[in-house]
């Protein structure tokens, strides 16, 4: 069990300076810190543990801490796993990793570039949260000292995007760095902007309105993915979904684009944070789980968690139709996600809206399961279990025939509106509303 006044077993104090080196630490605990509804500087929520027996069976170990729990602001990390509590709270799942934790780690883009400044393949787990950067979605932040590092103030600018861009390009291509200058370049992008979900070269920019996720394109992209994944959005938007906010910048001859963090907000002493869990965890599921993947069981779990639960489910309905509509199959458990700006938890904004083009007009499927008919990207099929997301039958119906005529009637403005090219508007044409829709 691990106590309140328990001190890890590496150098105290580690985890209270930026991480300037990524080396591996060998740790095998450390702290986990929240930044408080409202606030700017983080405090110490916990300590987490993993220990692997004589079997090979990893378990992970968290609690709250006493003084934490002894506040009145204190709110819990995640409303799935980690409720607040005096207990101990383990798992073997995922190696021992809590959700909630995974969360805020890196995601894949994240951990090469951690693995490419290391100069490593691969790392401990708890490295990688450990050199995780400041910029992390949520709120929560991990250490090896006890009490939290400040956060960071300063992030890279939308005018060192063209900068940025060369560096993602040299690390999407495996271009090995062979200076120190390079190696700095890769600190600098590792420092701002490994965290936010997906594989595609990120890094997190701030301008006057805040902070800004971008993300750039790449070299073997299909068509342009800002402009067309701006597209996305802006159709989403006015098919009545609550969306992040996003826009194009152009460097040069480079597409960025820019998605707004809804995960903080800008003020006068830096920035707040919302707490973030995805979809994943409430469906206390990995990524090898599939079958555990389901909008159904999702929408379950927003009525039990979520402030305005009618809202909320009937929100993420409408959200498995569009993603349905624009053939969307990458719309997996960690692209959705809940917040916590203040106590209570909400559905969040859209994010990671991306159309495809499948071979077969016949069938499409989501990633997740939207029916009596399982992962079938169909208007059957997802009306099959409205009364899930409490919609009675009629109220579902006139859903469905809405956001159809919304997406048939309104993609091909938006796109060539925002500037996605003629020749990219007849690549993806088949995306939309295809005719197994409606069979």
């Amino acid at each position: 069990m691990i106590s309140d006044a328990s001190a890890p077993k590496v150098e105290p104090g580690f985890g209270n300076k930026p991480m300037r080196k990524v080396t591996p630490t060998g740790a095998d605990e450390c702290f986990v810190y929240v930044t408080l509804p409202g606030e700017t500087e983080a405090v110490t929520a916990g300590r987490y543990a993993r220990e692997t027996n004589r079997q090979g069976v990893t378990t992970g170990r968290f609690v709250y801490g006493r003084s934490y729990l002894a506040r009145a602001d204190a709110v819990e990390i995640d409303p799935a796993e980690l409720k607040l509590g005096a207990r101990t709270y383990e798992t073997v799942l995922m190696k021992g990793l809590f959700g909630a934790l995974r969360d805020a780690g890196p995601d894949y883009w994240g951990r090469r570039v951690i693995e490419k400044h290391a100069g490593l393949t691969e790392l401990g787990e708890l490295d990688y949260l450990l050199h995780s950067p400041d910029d992390r979605a949520g709120a929560l932040g991990f250490g090896l000292g006890q009490a939290p590092p400040a956060p960071v103030r300063v992030f890279n600018r939308t005018l060192d995007l063209a900068r940025l861009q060369e560096i993602a390009d040299r690390l999407a291509t495996n271009k090995p760095r062979t200076t120190i200058a390079e190696a700095a370049q890769v600190e600098e992008l590792l420092l701002l902007g490994t965290s936010m979900g997906g594989a595609r070269p990120k890094t997190v920019v701030e301008d006057a309105d805040g902070l800004w996720l971008a993300k750039f394109n790449r070299a073997d992209d299909k068509w342009n993915m800002a402009r067309v994944e701006h597209a996305m959005l802006l159709l989403a938007r006015a098919c009545g979904l609550l969306t992040a906010t996003s826009r194009i910048d152009t460097i040069g001859d480079r597409d960025v684009l820019l998605v707004k963090r809804f995960d903080r907000e800008k003020v006068a002493q830096g920035y707040t944070r919302a707490r973030m869990v995805s979809a994943l965890t409430l469906l206390r599921a990995d990524e090898t789980q599939r079958e555990r993947w389901s909008y159904v069981v999702l929408a379950e779990e927003l009525r039990r968690i979520s402030a305005d639960p009618k809202h909320d489910a009937a929100e993420l309905f409408r959200r498995m139709l569009f993603n349905a509509l624009i053939s969307n199959i990458d719309d997996h458990p960690r692209n959705h996600a809940v917040i916590a700006p203040q106590r209570e938890w909400r559905l969040s904004p859209a994010y990671d809206l991306t159309p495809s083009v499948p071979v077969s007009t016949d069938r499409r499927d989501l990633a997740m399961a939207a029916g009596d008919f399982g992962r079938w990207a169909n208007a059957r099929n997802m009306l099959s279990q409205a009364a899930r997301f409490l919609l009675d039958p009629s109220e579902a119906g006139a859903m469905v025939d809405a956001m159809e005529e919304a997406v048939k009637g309104g993609w091909y403005a938006i796109a060539r509106g925002v500037g996605v090219s003629e020749a990219d508007c007849a690549t993806i044409a088949n995306a939309f509303a295809y005719p197994g829709f409606r069979r």
